[in-house]
């Protein structure tokens, strides 16, 4: 199969580990991943801040440079994956233009986060990883209750050999992050990131991994200032990793 990727912004400025190992993983299954590289913002900061006039360029380029890329688009991001699904077509058809509406629909259709393209479209749990460490689990608010993603990077993970999985307790409140949500609520993002942090304190795991950039950077970055010795790995390395370059 031909494979657009989506690198993300923090991907490309900050993480390039997660595209490159989304690459990785999916050229060792046997497809083809191309990247076109006239991408940029998929304009989820701009949608969720509520600069909408100012989304829709990014809309209208985002549809250009993807629509006839590949069969599908994949993003190693729940976020910017919810928002092509969920929110370019509303700033299409709230700027006027019903013909990107639509074309953005098609697009959304073929879009999907990681563990979504292995598991639903490639039809894949085990991808062949190895990497043995004690690992715990965070299911991002996008992919958990946007995309609606469930147990499948949890399946991934558990056909991993040498990973031992462990549960995170209340896995499904929110990290705390939300973009420009830590940086306006600072305090109760901050409130929201300590108890998030305990919990994955208390799995006793080595990596704490997810499927969006975002909340590893800011769950990351609390448990480096506690010197706690916890990594933050996304899902992709974990599942790129092999017997020859576990780390």
């Amino acid at each position: 199969m031909r494979i657009a990727l989506v690198a993300t912004c923090l991907g490309d400025a900050m993480f390039p580990q997660a595209p490159r190992a989304t690459v990785e993983l999916l050229e060792r299954l046997g497809h083809e991943v191309v990247f076109p590289a006239d991408q940029t913002c998929c304009g989820q900061m701009h949608v969720n801040t509520g600069y909408l006039d100012l989304a829709l360029p990014l809309v209208r380029h985002h549809v250009d440079v993807f629509a006839g890329a590949a069969d599908v688009v994949v993003a190693p991001s729940g976020s910017c994956v919810g928002c092509v699904r969920h929110q370019h077509a509303m700033v299409a058809r709230r700027g006027g233009d019903e013909k990107l509406a639509q074309a953005a629909e098609d697009l959304a259709a073929r879009t999907y986060e990681l563990s979504e393209l292995l598991v639903d479209v490639l039809g894949v749990t085990d991808v062949g990883a190895y990497y043995p460490h004690r690992v715990t689990y965070h299911p991002t608010c996008h992919s958990l209750r946007m995309l609606r993603v469930g147990d499948k990077p949890l399946r991934l993970l558990r056909e991993v050999r040498g990973l031992t999985l462990t549960e995170l307790p209340d896995a499904e409140v929110c990290c705390g992050f939300g973009g420009t949500f830590a940086v306006k609520n600072a305090d109760t993002s901050t409130a929201m990131l300590a108890d998030k942090m305990a919990n994955v304190l208390a799995t006793h795991a080595e990596v704490c991994t997810a499927g969006d950039t975002s909340c590893l950077m800011h769950i990351g970055g609390g448990l480096s200032r506690l010197r706690s010795g916890v990594r933050t790995v996304h899902l992709a390395e974990i599942l790129a990793s092999t017997s020859e370059g576990a780390a």
